[in-house]
């Protein structure tokens, strides 16, 4: 089945932030399709990561409704969202800094014994198996991002790039449905700009659904189907990368927002 006729995975409905007077997402409704690669645009301060951070349960909507694979998920809890199959990554990575790059990864299933208060008296073997196949897991997942020669590495000492690899790594680790990436290529160097879009490009081949916010229109252009655009909170377009490039609103939006910032 073609992407673009896939059932929609994740949808929002009317889905509106506001703080205080202001008003950062206002009345977004979207359908993203299950194995679609969507790139979502506008100039800053257009509220993408505002509506990330909605859609992936970290500020509660104002109004509006959230579904994932058909489950109302509308203000649930972000861990619980990652429980449902929802994943993000964010703009600038959140590592542990002083453990090492495989302990990040191992840390990020969920529902480990070893984290209940009786797991560890009362179910040690339990919790040491647990552990050796989070262990094997993560192992498998830090070498498939290209990490797996710095999993001993403290997290805070590897390159910005890799931290965004990193990032992916923890996510891949709940196996989610849908990721959302926040700026993926921002700061990292082309090179890992290339392994990270080759791995993304992969996950994507293998049925998994990304939404991406990426100021790199060439990124965008290269890699999503459909893109999406946001202006002061509201969807201004959506279509092919090819229509995006002469759509009028879109080019006003970004002139607009270039002669008023």
């Amino acid at each position: 089945m073609a992407p673009r006729m896939a059932e929609p995975i994740l949808t929002c409905a009317g889905l509106t932030r506001d703080f205080g007077p202001f008003r950062a997402v206002d009345s977004v409704s979207l359908s993203i399709r299950a194995g679609t690669m969507t790139g979502l645009i506008g100039p800053n301060g257009a509220g993408k990561s505002t509506l990330f951070n909605v859609l992936t349960g970290a500020l509660a909507p104002s109004a509006g409704r959230v579904t994932l694979a058909g489950r109302d998920v509308t203000g649930m809890a972000p861990h619980r969202l990652f429980e449902a199959g929802l994943g993000r990554t964010f703009q600038i990575p959140r590592p542990f800094a002083r453990m090492s790059v495989l302990e990040n990864v191992m840390l990020a299933p969920l529902a480990q014994i070893g984290e209940r208060l009786a797991g560890p008296f009362f179910r040690r073997g339990a919790m040491q198996a647990q552990e050796r196949t989070i262990r094997e897991k993560a192992l498998e997942v830090l070498d498939f991002v290209t990490l797996l020669p710095l999993a001993d590495h403290p997290a805070g000492k590897i390159s910005g790039g890799q931290m965004k690899l990193l990032e992916l790594a923890r996510v891949l680790m709940g196996d989610p449905k849908v990721i959302l990436l926040d700026e993926p290529a921002a700061g990292v160097n082309p090179t890992l700009t290339g392994v990270l879009i080759e791995k993304i490009e992969a996950l994507n081949a293998q049925g998994k659904t990304f939404v991406i916010i990426e100021h790199d229109m060439d990124f965008i252009m290269r890699h999503c189907d459909p893109v999406i655009a946001l202006a002061e909170g509201r969807v201004v377009f959506e279509g092919s990368a090819a229509e995006a490039q002469s759509d009028p609103i879109l080019l006003d939006a970004y002139l607009g927002a270039m002669t008023h910032g």
